[in-house]
């Protein structure tokens, strides 16, 4: 697989699909492996350790959002610490979505995903 091709694109819109599923549910047990696991299920080989998972989670956050509303891959975490990887922090420092510590957190960013989507 390799970024902008058939098969990436087809991996981007499941992982949107399946991002904005658990931010509706206000999943909070979203980990990395899990996203993973269901990409498998859905045909996407896509190893949660590896490069493609940050371009994806890039590209996904990108799409849903212009830079104001929140990043839905805030709803990804790591296992062992319950936060995001360092590449969710660092996305979130760049354009379009211009995040600072002074002003901002991960919890806030997190809370407004499910606000947004939330069922409930």
């Amino acid at each position: 697989m390799r970024r902008d091709d058939a098969e990436y694109m087809a991996a981007l819109d499941e992982i949107v699909e399946i991002l904005r599923r658990w931010a509706r549910e206000g999943r909070t047990d979203g980990w990395y492996k899990s996203l993973s696991e269901e990409l498998k299920a859905k045909e996407h080989n896509v190893h949660y350790r590896g490069p493609i998972i940050s371009f994806l989670l890039g590209d996904a956050c990108r799409r849903d959002s212009q830079g104001l509303e929140p990043m839905l891959s805030a709803i990804v975490i790591l296992k062992a610490t319950g936060r995001p990887a360092g590449q969710f922090f660092e996305l979130a420092n760049r354009a379009p979505f211009h995040r600072t510590a002074a002003d901002w957190t991960w919890e806030q960013e997190r809370a407004r995903v499910f606000a947004r989507y939330c069922e409930g």
